[in-house]
């Protein structure tokens, strides 16, 4: 199967991605809001040994998902990322000392039943490896508007309504973050020149630091069951929008397969918000109670 080079290098980002998000959410819940320094909440998550671990642990799951990248569509590889919850219920359960619930493996399973279906009926195909300026105008004609409505309504809010446009916020710019990874990855086979002088490379470095930004800040909001879910879905939807259209990527099935798919993704969009919300207890029950100044 072509796709089995790209199916497990998705997998091992998808564990890394778990093993990061359990140590850095831990850590920036517990963040007091009377800690806060000039740099906000990724000024004082810096200072936290915990966190950087977590964070190398993102980085070489990052690795794992550009080698991914490189090997499979944008389609394919995000829809494994989302993946990651399944690593993630076990890792958070036994850090908060309680057992799986039933319900959560239904979901685990109904979220494999899903992927499988996508993968194996869907058949995602690659498209172009490079996107023109013209398609990037329009998508950032449309996308930084909506992005800045999600992060200043945010700034007005508290609570679960600015958890939940964090996390809106954050799991698009790291969708944008695939897109521009899958770039990246066949500007590298071009030489350095190409590299370097293309924008792709600066534009990702800082769609990078401004998703990790607003998911620490997502994170730190308190309501993770509004901001995790929003993230998490966020992510391999927009993602998968942005491969359709910039990519022209594609899912290779028959018609008669077509409501087949579409149960499929509906399915697992329900299952990784039911998992999501999931993790989002055990976080909230682990953490402590907020500092406030």
């Amino acid at each position: 199967m072509t796709h089995l080079p790209a199916i497990g290098f998705a997998l091992v980002a998808a564990l890394c991605v778990a093993l990061s998000a359990v140590s850095r959410q831990r850590e920036a819940a517990r963040v007091p809001d009377g800690d806060l320094g000039a740099f906000g909440v990724l000024g004082s998550l810096v200072r936290r040994p915990n966190w950087w671990l977590g964070t190398a642990v993102g980085a070489g799951g990052y690795i794992f998902q550009a080698l991914a990248l490189g090997r499979g569509s944008v389609l394919l590889v995000q829809s494994l990322l989302v993946t990651s919850l399944l690593f993630a219920l076990p890792l958070a359960a036994a850090f908060s000392g309680r057992v799986v619930r039933r319900a959560e493996w239904l979901w685990a399973t109904v979220l494999v039943a899903a992927i499988v279906v996508l993968l194996v009926v869907g058949d995602p195909r690659q498209g172009h490896q490079h996107v023109s300026n013209r398609r990037w105008l329009i998508t950032a004609a449309i996308g930084i508007p909506l992005l800045l409505g999600c992060v200043l309504g945010a700034r007005r809010r508290v609570g679960r309504t600015r958890a939940l446009l964090l996390g809106l916020a954050a799991g698009a710019m790291f969708a944008l973050a695939a897109v521009l990874t899958k770039s990246l990855v066949a500007l590298l086979g071009d030489g350095p020149l190409a590299t370097f002088t293309s924008p792709v490379p600066y534009a990702l470095a800082a769609v990078g630091l401004a998703a990790v930004t607003l998911q620490q800040n997502a994170y730190h909001a308190g309501d993770l069951q509004a901001s995790l879910p929003a993230a998490t879905v966020a992510e391999p939807v927009i993602a998968a929008v942005l491969g359709v259209l910039l990519l022209d990527e594609y899912l290779d099935a028959d018609r008669d397969h077509v409501l087949l798919l579409v149960v499929a993704f509906a399915a697992l969009i329900a299952a990784t918000l039911a998992l999501a919300r999931s993790a989002a207890d055990t976080g909230r029950d682990d953490q402590p109670a907020r500092v406030r100044a």
